[in-house]
């Protein structure tokens, strides 16, 4: 068996919250030895959603370092002195004071790959934001609620990701690291870019232009249909015996109505018709 892509790799992470723990939980998953240093206060998620910071913190090891103190930046210099990639989410000037800004840190250790997770990117770099003011910014938030899917966390965990693979790649065997800064904001502006298109406007196929394109309610639950495709639609139609000259949005939601969700889902599995079960949020 071949050995995972990152084994040897060591990765350093002082991020919080979310973006940072599921990068370094995705590089873990690459085969990466993940070092996560909490400050004394720990990690706010731990107590919001333990079973969340359970899971990404599963098989790591966790240390609890005072780096304001002169111990504790003692002791975190021994533990970047091990690192390979530097992850962090603190805004630039407290990596400043805490003397772990990336010029700072490459001056003491040259091989580090460090990847800042920011909120903004350039001189608004210390303006404070969460993963709301993100959508809210690239326009994927609809008034009156917040997001269910914190996108612009994920996606940017994501970009920190495939930040942290360019530069071990750039550094290769025996040359110096390098730094990237991944903004949560431009992930967001990137996950719109469909909508900027007008993709999934309301004449858009995506947008419900098509009845053979949405959700609709069956006996029990909902069901997602995506017969985009001519013949998928075409399936779908003869499947259920529809008139394909008549409304067939009407005759769709009154034929899906008479089971429940996982039957039409069994159902287009069986015939090679995407047809999908709408999941709980926590499923």
């Amino acid at each position: 068996m071949s050995a995972a892509p990152l084994a040897g790799v060591r990765v350093v992470t002082i991020a919080l919250n979310l973006p940072g723990p599921v990068a370094a939980a995705r590089l873990q998953e690459l085969g990466a030895d993940v070092v996560t240093v909490l400050p004394p206060s720990g990690d706010p998620v731990a107590t919001l959603v333990p079973a969340l910071y359970e899971e990404l913190h599963r098989g790591q090891s966790v240390r609890t370092v005072d780096m304001k103190s002169e111990a504790g930046a003692a002791e975190m210099e021994q533990i970047l002195a091990e690192a390979d990639v530097f992850l962090t989410s603190h805004r630039s000037g407290a990596l400043r004071r805490l003397g772990l800004d990336a010029d700072a840190v490459r001056a003491r250790h040259r091989r580090i790959c460090q990847v800042d997770i920011t909120g903004y990117d350039g001189d608004r770099t210390d303006v404070p934001g969460h993963d709301i003011n993100y959508q809210a910014a690239a326009g994927l938030l609809a008034p009156g609620a917040p997001p269910r899917i914190l996108a612009a966390d994920l996606h940017g965990a994501e970009r920190a990701v495939s930040a942290a693979l360019a530069l071990l790649w750039a550094r290769g065997a025996d040359g110096d690291g390098g730094h990237a800064t991944v903004a949560l904001a431009d992930a967001a502006h990137a996950l719109a870019l469909p909508n900027r298109h007008r993709m999934t406007g309301p004449r858009s196929p995506l947008g419900g232009a098509l009845p053979h394109y949405g959700v609709y309610p069956a006996a029990e639950g909902h069901v997602a249909v995506g017969a985009l495709e001519p013949h998928f639609a075409a399936a779908l139609v003869a499947g259920l015996g529809l008139d394909a000259d008549g409304d067939v949005r009407a005759q769709l939601t009154e034929a899906l109505s008479r089971h429940d969700a996982a039957h039409w889902q069994a159902w287009g599995e069986e015939r090679g018709i995407p047809l999908t079960a709408l999941a709980s949020p926590t499923a």
